[in-house]
Protein backbone atom coordinates (compact mmCIF):
# COMPACT_ATOMS: atom_id res chain seq x y z
CA UNK A 1 0.00 0.00 0.00
CA UNK A 2 1.16 3.53 -0.72
CA UNK A 3 0.36 6.36 1.63
CA UNK A 4 2.92 8.93 0.52
CA UNK A 5 1.63 12.37 -0.15
CA UNK A 6 -1.59 12.02 1.87
CA UNK A 7 -0.30 13.94 4.87
CA UNK A 8 0.66 17.09 3.02
CA UNK A 9 -2.95 17.85 2.19
CA UNK A 10 -4.21 17.64 5.78
CA UNK A 11 -3.88 21.30 6.69
CA UNK A 12 -6.14 22.46 3.90
CA UNK A 13 -8.95 20.00 4.23
CA UNK A 14 -11.82 19.70 6.62
CA UNK A 15 -13.36 17.19 8.88
CA UNK A 16 -16.28 16.70 11.16
CA UNK A 17 -16.25 15.37 14.66
CA UNK A 18 -19.06 13.43 16.22
CA UNK A 19 -19.47 11.79 19.56
CA UNK A 20 -20.28 8.14 20.02
CA UNK A 21 -23.40 6.54 21.37
CA UNK A 22 -24.61 3.10 22.33
CA UNK A 23 -25.82 0.80 25.05
CA UNK A 24 -23.95 -0.93 27.84
CA UNK A 25 -22.13 -4.21 27.31
CA UNK A 26 -22.73 -4.60 23.59
CA UNK A 27 -19.86 -6.13 21.68
CA UNK A 28 -18.90 -4.27 18.55
CA UNK A 29 -17.95 -7.31 16.55
CA UNK A 30 -19.93 -8.90 13.78
CA UNK A 31 -19.92 -9.15 10.06
CA UNK A 32 -20.74 -6.54 7.52
CA UNK A 33 -23.97 -7.46 5.82
CA UNK A 34 -26.49 -5.82 3.56
CA UNK A 35 -28.57 -4.84 6.57
CA UNK A 36 -25.60 -2.92 7.98
CA UNK A 37 -24.82 -1.07 4.79
CA UNK A 38 -25.49 2.56 4.12
CA UNK A 39 -25.41 4.57 0.93
CA UNK A 40 -22.40 6.66 0.06
CA UNK A 41 -22.64 10.42 -0.22
CA UNK A 42 -25.21 11.48 -2.74
CA UNK A 43 -24.91 14.13 -5.40
CA UNK A 44 -26.76 16.70 -3.32
CA UNK A 45 -26.09 19.77 -5.42
CA UNK A 46 -28.30 21.83 -3.11
CA UNK A 47 -26.11 21.22 -0.05
CA UNK A 48 -23.94 24.20 0.80
CA UNK A 49 -22.13 25.78 3.70
CA UNK A 50 -18.80 26.01 5.48
CA UNK A 51 -17.95 23.90 8.51
CA UNK A 52 -14.98 24.37 10.83
CA UNK A 53 -13.62 21.45 12.85
CA UNK A 54 -10.48 20.61 14.81
CA UNK A 55 -8.85 17.88 16.83
CA UNK A 56 -7.17 14.53 16.40
CA UNK A 57 -4.17 14.45 14.11
CA UNK A 58 -4.50 10.65 14.13
CA UNK A 59 -7.47 10.85 11.79
CA UNK A 60 -6.03 13.61 9.62
CA UNK A 61 -5.26 11.31 6.68
CA UNK A 62 -8.78 9.87 6.83
CA UNK A 63 -10.34 13.31 6.95
CA UNK A 64 -8.26 14.41 3.99
CA UNK A 65 -9.54 11.55 1.86
CA UNK A 66 -13.12 11.83 3.03
CA UNK A 67 -13.25 15.58 2.46
CA UNK A 68 -11.87 15.22 -1.05
CA UNK A 69 -14.45 12.60 -1.94
CA UNK A 70 -17.38 14.34 -0.24
CA UNK A 71 -16.77 17.79 -1.71
CA UNK A 72 -16.30 16.27 -5.17
CA UNK A 73 -20.04 15.48 -5.15
CA UNK A 74 -21.05 18.41 -2.92
CA UNK A 75 -19.21 21.34 -4.47
CA UNK A 76 -21.09 23.91 -2.41
CA UNK A 77 -19.60 22.58 0.83
CA UNK A 78 -16.31 23.63 2.44
CA UNK A 79 -14.94 21.64 5.39
CA UNK A 80 -12.00 23.17 7.24
CA UNK A 81 -10.27 20.74 9.60
CA UNK A 82 -7.36 21.76 11.82
CA UNK A 83 -5.40 18.75 13.17
CA UNK A 84 -4.59 20.56 16.43
CA UNK A 85 -4.67 17.48 18.68
CA UNK A 86 -7.52 15.84 20.55
CA UNK A 87 -7.29 18.03 23.66
CA UNK A 88 -7.33 21.25 21.69
CA UNK A 89 -10.15 20.01 19.48
CA UNK A 90 -12.39 19.18 22.43
CA UNK A 91 -11.75 22.60 23.95
CA UNK A 92 -12.57 24.30 20.65
CA UNK A 93 -15.85 22.38 20.51
CA UNK A 94 -16.73 23.32 24.09
CA UNK A 95 -15.96 26.97 23.29
CA UNK A 96 -18.27 26.82 20.28
CA UNK A 97 -15.65 27.72 17.66
CA UNK A 98 -16.04 24.44 15.74
CA UNK A 99 -19.07 22.39 14.76
CA UNK A 100 -17.40 19.13 15.69
CA UNK A 101 -14.19 17.86 17.25
CA UNK A 102 -12.11 14.79 16.47
CA UNK A 103 -10.84 13.09 19.62
CA UNK A 104 -8.94 9.85 20.14
CA UNK A 105 -10.65 9.56 23.53
CA UNK A 106 -14.30 9.96 24.41
CA UNK A 107 -15.31 13.00 26.42
CA UNK A 108 -14.08 12.82 30.01
CA UNK A 109 -16.68 13.02 32.82
CA UNK A 110 -15.51 16.54 33.63
CA UNK A 111 -15.76 17.58 29.94
CA UNK A 112 -19.22 16.19 29.22
CA UNK A 113 -21.27 18.83 31.10
CA UNK A 114 -19.39 21.64 29.33
CA UNK A 115 -19.90 19.96 25.96
CA UNK A 116 -23.61 19.47 26.68
CA UNK A 117 -23.92 23.14 27.63
CA UNK A 118 -22.37 24.10 24.28
CA UNK A 119 -25.14 22.14 22.53
CA UNK A 120 -27.84 24.12 24.39
CA UNK A 121 -30.91 22.17 23.22
CA UNK A 122 -29.36 18.70 23.16
CA UNK A 123 -26.36 16.72 24.33
CA UNK A 124 -22.88 16.12 22.99
CA UNK A 125 -22.29 12.59 21.72
CA UNK A 126 -19.19 10.50 20.99
CA UNK A 127 -19.39 8.72 17.65
CA UNK A 128 -16.53 6.32 16.81
CA UNK A 129 -15.58 6.75 13.17
CA UNK A 130 -11.91 5.84 12.70
CA UNK A 131 -9.96 2.91 14.11
CA UNK A 132 -6.33 4.00 14.24
CA UNK A 133 -3.91 1.25 15.19
CA UNK A 134 -1.00 2.65 17.22
CA UNK A 135 2.35 1.48 15.93
CA UNK A 136 5.43 1.21 18.11
CA UNK A 137 7.96 2.67 15.70
CA UNK A 138 11.72 2.63 15.98
CA UNK A 139 14.89 3.56 14.11
CA UNK A 140 17.49 0.84 14.50
CA UNK A 141 19.28 -0.01 11.23
CA UNK A 142 19.87 -3.73 10.82
CA UNK A 143 17.24 -4.76 13.36
CA UNK A 144 14.00 -5.83 11.68
CA UNK A 145 10.97 -7.45 13.26
CA UNK A 146 11.74 -6.23 16.77
CA UNK A 147 9.56 -7.90 19.41
CA UNK A 148 8.55 -6.07 22.58
CA UNK A 149 6.34 -7.03 25.51
CA UNK A 150 4.17 -4.50 27.33
CA UNK A 151 6.43 -4.72 30.39
CA UNK A 152 9.53 -3.89 28.35
CA UNK A 153 7.73 -1.05 26.58
CA UNK A 154 6.70 0.38 29.93
CA UNK A 155 10.29 0.31 31.15
CA UNK A 156 11.57 1.94 27.97
CA UNK A 157 9.07 4.80 28.09
CA UNK A 158 9.60 5.26 31.83
CA UNK A 159 13.34 5.70 31.17
CA UNK A 160 14.20 2.51 33.09
CA UNK A 161 15.67 0.77 30.03
CA UNK A 162 18.09 3.10 28.28
CA UNK A 163 20.21 0.92 25.93
CA UNK A 164 19.07 -1.16 22.98
CA UNK A 165 21.17 -4.15 24.12
CA UNK A 166 19.47 -4.25 27.52
CA UNK A 167 18.97 -7.80 28.82
CA UNK A 168 15.17 -7.49 28.70
CA UNK A 169 15.17 -6.57 25.02
CA UNK A 170 17.71 -9.30 24.25
CA UNK A 171 15.54 -11.91 25.93
CA UNK A 172 12.62 -11.01 23.67
CA UNK A 173 14.79 -10.87 20.55
CA UNK A 174 17.30 -13.74 20.90
CA UNK A 175 18.23 -13.76 17.21
CA UNK A 176 18.65 -10.00 16.78
CA UNK A 177 22.01 -8.22 16.77
CA UNK A 178 21.16 -5.42 19.14
CA UNK A 179 23.59 -2.48 19.36
CA UNK A 180 24.51 -0.63 22.54
CA UNK A 181 22.98 2.51 21.05
CA UNK A 182 21.22 4.75 23.61
CA UNK A 183 17.44 4.63 23.39
CA UNK A 184 15.84 7.94 22.44
CA UNK A 185 12.21 7.64 23.55
CA UNK A 186 9.89 10.23 22.00
CA UNK A 187 6.40 11.11 23.22
CA UNK A 188 3.76 13.62 22.17
CA UNK A 189 4.50 17.07 23.60
CA UNK A 190 0.93 18.25 22.98
CA UNK A 191 -2.14 16.83 24.68
CA UNK A 192 -3.09 13.85 22.60
CA UNK A 193 -5.66 11.07 22.52
CA UNK A 194 -2.86 8.91 21.15
CA UNK A 195 -0.90 9.42 24.38
CA UNK A 196 -4.07 8.77 26.37
CA UNK A 197 -4.67 5.45 24.63
CA UNK A 198 -1.00 4.42 24.69
CA UNK A 199 -0.73 5.09 28.43
CA UNK A 200 -4.04 3.27 29.01
CA UNK A 201 -2.44 0.27 27.30
CA UNK A 202 0.67 0.56 29.50
CA UNK A 203 -1.44 0.96 32.66
CA UNK A 204 -3.55 -2.09 31.84
CA UNK A 205 -0.71 -4.36 30.81
CA UNK A 206 2.65 -3.13 32.09
CA UNK A 207 2.14 -1.72 35.57
CA UNK A 208 2.61 1.83 34.30
CA UNK A 209 3.00 3.92 37.49
CA UNK A 210 1.24 7.03 36.14
CA UNK A 211 -2.40 7.75 35.46
CA UNK A 212 -3.35 7.59 31.76
CA UNK A 213 -3.84 11.06 30.32
CA UNK A 214 -3.69 13.09 27.13
CA UNK A 215 -0.67 14.91 28.59
CA UNK A 216 2.52 12.86 28.87
CA UNK A 217 3.63 12.47 32.53
CA UNK A 218 6.62 14.68 33.29
CA UNK A 219 8.19 12.06 35.57
CA UNK A 220 8.46 9.62 32.66
CA UNK A 221 10.89 12.02 30.96
CA UNK A 222 11.83 11.30 27.33
CA UNK A 223 11.75 13.74 24.43
CA UNK A 224 8.66 15.50 23.14
CA UNK A 225 7.50 16.12 19.58
CA UNK A 226 4.30 17.86 18.51
CA UNK A 227 1.62 16.03 16.57
CA UNK A 228 1.68 12.67 14.82
CA UNK A 229 3.72 14.14 11.99
CA UNK A 230 6.26 15.52 14.50
CA UNK A 231 6.66 12.10 16.09
CA UNK A 232 7.12 10.39 12.73
CA UNK A 233 9.73 12.95 11.63
CA UNK A 234 11.64 12.72 14.92
CA UNK A 235 11.89 8.94 14.78
CA UNK A 236 12.88 8.96 11.12
CA UNK A 237 15.67 11.48 11.79
CA UNK A 238 17.04 9.96 15.02
CA UNK A 239 18.98 6.70 15.13
CA UNK A 240 18.10 4.79 18.29
CA UNK A 241 14.66 6.41 18.51
CA UNK A 242 11.42 4.74 19.56
CA UNK A 243 7.91 6.15 19.84
CA UNK A 244 4.22 5.51 19.27
CA UNK A 245 2.21 6.84 16.34
CA UNK A 246 -0.80 5.86 14.25
CA UNK A 247 -0.18 3.26 11.55
CA UNK A 248 -0.96 5.65 8.71
CA UNK A 249 1.83 8.00 9.81
CA UNK A 250 4.25 5.11 10.29
CA UNK A 251 3.49 3.95 6.75
CA UNK A 252 3.81 7.44 5.29
CA UNK A 253 7.30 7.76 6.78
CA UNK A 254 8.34 4.14 6.05
CA UNK A 255 9.18 3.54 9.71
CA UNK A 256 10.08 0.20 11.26
CA UNK A 257 7.25 -1.24 13.36
CA UNK A 258 7.71 -3.55 16.34
CA UNK A 259 5.64 -6.64 17.01
CA UNK A 260 3.86 -6.24 20.34
CA UNK A 261 2.81 -9.04 22.70
CA UNK A 262 -0.89 -9.28 23.51
CA UNK A 263 -2.49 -10.77 26.64
CA UNK A 264 -1.76 -14.28 25.41
CA UNK A 265 1.95 -13.41 25.13
CA UNK A 266 1.70 -13.69 21.35
CA UNK A 267 3.88 -11.21 19.47
CA UNK A 268 1.63 -9.74 16.79
CA UNK A 269 2.51 -7.74 13.71
CA UNK A 270 0.44 -4.61 13.27
CA UNK A 271 -1.96 -4.70 10.32
CA UNK A 272 -5.46 -3.25 9.88
CA UNK A 273 -6.79 -6.78 10.28
CA UNK A 274 -4.92 -7.57 13.52
CA UNK A 275 -6.00 -4.24 15.03
CA UNK A 276 -9.63 -4.80 14.00
CA UNK A 277 -9.69 -7.99 16.09
CA UNK A 278 -9.12 -5.93 19.24
CA UNK A 279 -11.77 -3.36 18.34
CA UNK A 280 -14.28 -6.15 17.67
CA UNK A 281 -14.07 -7.16 21.34
CA UNK A 282 -14.62 -3.60 22.64
CA UNK A 283 -17.67 -2.91 24.78
CA UNK A 284 -19.96 0.10 24.37
CA UNK A 285 -20.12 1.96 27.68
CA UNK A 286 -22.14 4.95 26.51
CA UNK A 287 -25.93 5.15 26.47
CA UNK A 288 -28.41 6.17 23.82
CA UNK A 289 -26.53 7.60 20.86
CA UNK A 290 -23.33 8.00 22.88
CA UNK A 291 -21.02 5.23 21.66
CA UNK A 292 -18.01 5.63 23.94
CA UNK A 293 -16.08 2.35 23.95
CA UNK A 294 -14.12 0.34 26.50
CA UNK A 295 -11.17 -1.41 24.86
CA UNK A 296 -9.51 -4.52 26.28
CA UNK A 297 -5.81 -3.72 25.91
CA UNK A 298 -4.92 -7.10 27.41
CA UNK A 299 -6.93 -9.01 24.82
CA UNK A 300 -6.12 -12.69 24.43
CA UNK A 301 -7.91 -12.97 21.09
CA UNK A 302 -5.60 -14.92 18.76
CA UNK A 303 -3.85 -12.65 16.27
CA UNK A 304 -5.10 -9.46 17.94
CA UNK A 305 -2.76 -6.47 18.03
CA UNK A 306 -3.42 -4.82 21.40
CA UNK A 307 -2.61 -1.11 20.97
CA UNK A 308 -5.46 0.60 19.19
CA UNK A 309 -7.32 3.86 19.43
CA UNK A 310 -10.72 4.84 18.18
CA UNK A 311 -11.19 8.40 17.01
CA UNK A 312 -14.57 9.84 17.88
CA UNK A 313 -16.36 12.59 16.04
CA UNK A 314 -17.83 14.74 18.81
CA UNK A 315 -20.79 16.92 17.98
CA UNK A 316 -24.27 17.85 19.14
CA UNK A 317 -27.03 15.30 18.78
CA UNK A 318 -29.27 18.37 18.77
CA UNK A 319 -28.36 22.02 19.12
CA UNK A 320 -26.14 22.93 16.18
CA UNK A 321 -27.26 25.77 13.94
CA UNK A 322 -29.55 24.38 11.24
CA UNK A 323 -27.09 24.96 8.39
CA UNK A 324 -24.26 23.35 10.35
CA UNK A 325 -26.36 20.39 11.40
CA UNK A 326 -27.32 19.59 7.82
CA UNK A 327 -23.72 19.57 6.58
CA UNK A 328 -22.39 17.67 9.60
CA UNK A 329 -25.06 15.00 9.26
CA UNK A 330 -24.53 14.61 5.52
CA UNK A 331 -20.74 14.42 5.86
CA UNK A 332 -20.85 11.85 8.66
CA UNK A 333 -23.41 9.80 6.75
CA UNK A 334 -20.77 9.54 4.04
CA UNK A 335 -17.87 8.73 6.41
CA UNK A 336 -19.93 5.90 7.96
CA UNK A 337 -21.01 4.53 4.57
CA UNK A 338 -19.55 1.42 2.98
CA UNK A 339 -17.63 3.64 0.57
CA UNK A 340 -16.31 5.91 3.31
CA UNK A 341 -15.16 3.08 5.55
CA UNK A 342 -13.63 1.14 2.64
CA UNK A 343 -11.40 4.13 1.91
CA UNK A 344 -9.78 3.77 5.34
CA UNK A 345 -8.02 0.47 4.79
CA UNK A 346 -5.69 1.71 2.08
CA UNK A 347 -4.72 4.59 4.37
CA UNK A 348 -3.58 2.34 7.20
CA UNK A 349 -6.74 2.42 9.32
CA UNK A 350 -9.08 -0.42 10.25
CA UNK A 351 -12.69 0.02 9.05
CA UNK A 352 -15.58 -0.29 11.49
CA UNK A 353 -17.77 -3.35 11.07
CA UNK A 354 -20.84 -5.23 12.21
CA UNK A 355 -22.95 -4.14 15.17
CA UNK A 356 -20.80 -1.13 16.00
CA UNK A 357 -21.05 0.24 12.47
CA UNK A 358 -24.82 -0.18 12.53
CA UNK A 359 -25.01 1.79 15.79
CA UNK A 360 -22.76 4.51 14.38
CA UNK A 361 -25.10 4.96 11.44
CA UNK A 362 -28.09 5.20 13.77
CA UNK A 363 -26.33 7.86 15.84
CA UNK A 364 -25.55 9.94 12.76
CA UNK A 365 -29.15 9.65 11.59
CA UNK A 366 -30.29 11.10 14.94
CA UNK A 367 -28.42 14.39 14.43
CA UNK A 368 -30.83 17.27 13.97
Amino acid sequence: MKYAGRLAAVAVVGALSLAACGTDNNASGGDTSASASAPAAGNDNGLSGTINAAGSSAQANAITEWTKNFTATNSGVTINYQPSGSGAGVQSFIQGTVAFAGSDSALKPEEAPQADARCKTGKAINIPMVTGPIAVVYNLPGVDGLQLSPKTLGSIFDSKITKWDDAAIKAENPDAKLPSTPIQAFHRSDESGTSDNFTKFLKATAGWPYEPAKAWPADAKGQGAKGSDGIASSVKDTEGAISYVELSFAENSSLQKAKVANGANEYVELTPESAAKTVETAQIKGTGNDLALSIDYATKTPGAYPIVLVTYEITCEKGLAAEESKVVKSFLTYTASDEGQAALKELGYAPLAGTLLTKVRSAVEAIS
